[in-house]
């Protein structure tokens, strides 16, 4: 489209005093100025140095010949859970192979092991068969024996392990709700530390949890066991602490260009929320030191995505929007006086944060990335327009008609895509050609998006006249009551984890690191959304706390 087109169409609506515009009244942003001050903060080089030695006397320690199998996966376990495994992918990988070749699964273990086993392999991509819990169920009907009630560490193993289900995996439900309805009846009256490790996880099951938060957890709890390792305790310590000096880092950079765009003022509609993008969409997706480029992209990138979410949602005109949306597809500052004034801001943001990815990608001569990653954000415009469209005429789509488009709204295909522009070598062409697919994991992230943001979000959209989301779309075309159909919708949340799994496992499209990252775009959701909306309207209770532990506060050594 020409730039003279454009022109004959822009109405500059927003220099007519009486336009009547939507208004969703976000809540205020509660962090302010604060990670301003960590500008001059400086890294360790002391406890960079301190951090290496440790390093080295765990790989001993998890390389050690001596120990059993089982000895084996609880380091890899306790590993893992602390934060730090990142340091030893290689070395993992080598032990897991080994016991998935070699060991027989335990004939003569307890349920704990069993399932630990059976955790870590499937966490690793290794298909094995859920038929190595038969051996603790019994009668024609084939439930749990009543004797591993007694089990408190068995059960909670095989709650966690029941989270790595498929599809057609009927012992794996059955051991969910057999081990969550009990250790739910139990939990209150256990000694701690496992009462409140069994309270943690029936709030948070570690397959949908924030690595970081998760570490941060375990660390609290480790050191009470008495079988914890003194050095591995103090070197998981140290390496998220320093860690952690790397992350405030960047958050101050992402806090000042936030504070640049001034977009408090300037798009004083939308939701300030640049803490929580960074601490969500950022640092769950990757945390290691060597993603601090991905991090600080796929962050400006989502906060973009999220004040264009909002312009579509909760400020444009009609006559705004489908000028925005023609001028996206043209990418070309030229337009940009054509917009009317509370766009140009957004537009040429969005353009300059596009310029220094490309810039960096040049540099790492990536350049043809470039175009993999531009695709998407013109595609979600187009997708916020038609949703835009639906919201002016008051539209209830059908289920699918709905699900088509919002999966699509979300902007995890994009966000997904930026995530495998920031991971260097790792990300190919063919991997990028496999998303374009929209691969049965993007898919599944995208619909845990969708369904767990319409839950949580859904009365309060309605309140400010959105009428459109799956719980109305659900119960329109069913006939179901509100909770028929967030039952309904949580299954199919259920199915689509079941999903993601099952694309984990070997032989993998892409390299698992890449995969990684769609998993934990799955997991933010479940971390963010289970129990109400941690970005729009409950931010300054459901994440604060998590962003102050992982973000503000040092683990004290």
């Amino acid at each position: 489209m020409s730039v003279q087109v454009l022109a004959s169409q822009a109405q500059r609506p927003d220099s007519v005093a009486d336009v009547k515009r939507p208004s969703a009244n976000f809540a205020p942003g509660i962090w302010g100025d604060h990670f301003l001050s960590y500008a001059t903060t400086e890294v360790d080089t002391k406890l960079e140095q301190h951090v290496r030695e440790l390093k080295e006397e765990v790989k001993r320690m998890l390389m050690d010949s001596l120990k059993n199998p089982s000895q084996q996966l609880d380091l890899v376990d306790d590993i893992q859970r602390l934060g730090v495994s990142y340091h030893f992918e290689n070395e993992i990988e080598e032990i897991l192979k080994q016991i998935h070749h070699n060991y027989s699964y335990g004939s003569e273990d307890d349920l704990y092991t069993t399932a630990l086993c059976f955790r870590l392999l499937r966490q690793q991509g290794y298909n094995v068969s859920c038929d190595m819990f038969n051996k603790y169920m019994e009668g024609n009907d084939k439930k749990f024996k009543a004797s591993l009630l007694s089990d408190v560490s068995g059960l909670l193993s095989l709650y966690e392990a029941a989270h790595l289900r498929i599809h057609e995996e009927d012992i794996l439900e059955e051991a969910l709700a057999f081990t969550t309805t009990h250790l739910e009846s139990i939990k209150h009256s256990l000694n701690p530390p496992l009462s409140k490790q069994v309270a943690h996880s029936l709030t948070q099951p570690l397959r949908k949890g924030n690595t970081r938060v998760e570490a941060k957890y375990y660390l609290s709890v480790y050191h009470e066991r008495d079988s914890h390792n003194e050095t591995l305790l103090i070197f998981a310590k140290l390496d998220f602490n320093l860690l952690q000096q790397v992350h405030q880092k960047e958050l101050c950079e992402i806090t000042q260009w936030w504070k640049d765009l001034d977009v408090r003022n300037t798009l004083p509609f939308t939701r300030d929320r640049v803490t929580e993008v960074y601490f969500g969409w950022a640092l769950s997706v990757y945390f290691e030191p060597q993603y601090s480029f991905a991090r600080r992209t796929s962050c400006k990138v989502t906060a973009m995505a999220s004040i264009i979410d909002d312009i579509y949602d909760a400020h444009g005109t009609l006559e705004e929007l489908e000028l925005f949306t023609k001028a996206i597809q043209r990418w070309d500052v030229c337009v940009i006086d054509l917009l009317p004034d509370y766009m140009k801001v957004c537009y040429k943001a969005l353009l300059e944060v596009y310029t220094e990815i490309e810039e960096q990608l040049a540099k790492e001569g990536k350049l043809y990335q470039i175009q993999y990653a531009r695709e998407p954000m013109k595609k979600l415009f187009e997708n916020y327009f038609l949703e835009a469209k639906w919201l002016h005429q008051k539209h209830i789509p059908t289920m699918d008609d709905y699900m088509s488009l919002a999966l699509m709204t979300t902007g995890y295909p994009l966000l997904i895509t930026t995530a495998f522009v920031g991971m260097g070598n790792i990300a190919t062409q063919d991997s990028f050609d496999w998303l374009a697919t929209y691969p049965k994991a993007v898919k599944g992230a995208a619909i845990i998006c969708r369904l767990m943001d319409d839950i949580a979000d859904h009365k309060f959209e309605q309140k400010r006249g959105q009428v459109t989301s799956a719980v109305e779309c659900y119960m329109k075309e069913y006939g179901a009551t509100e909770e028929e159909a967030i039952i309904g919708l949580r299954r199919e949340v259920s199915d689509a984890w079941k999903d993601i799994n099952e694309s984990f496992l070997l032989p993998n499209v892409p390299p698992r690191p890449l995969l990684t990252r769609i998993i934990n775009f799955a997991c933010i959701m479940d971390v963010a959304y289970k129990y109400a909306d941690g970005y729009t309207t409950h931010h300054d209770t459901v994440l604060k706390d998590l962003i102050v532990s992982t973000l503000v506060q040092p683990v004290p050594v």
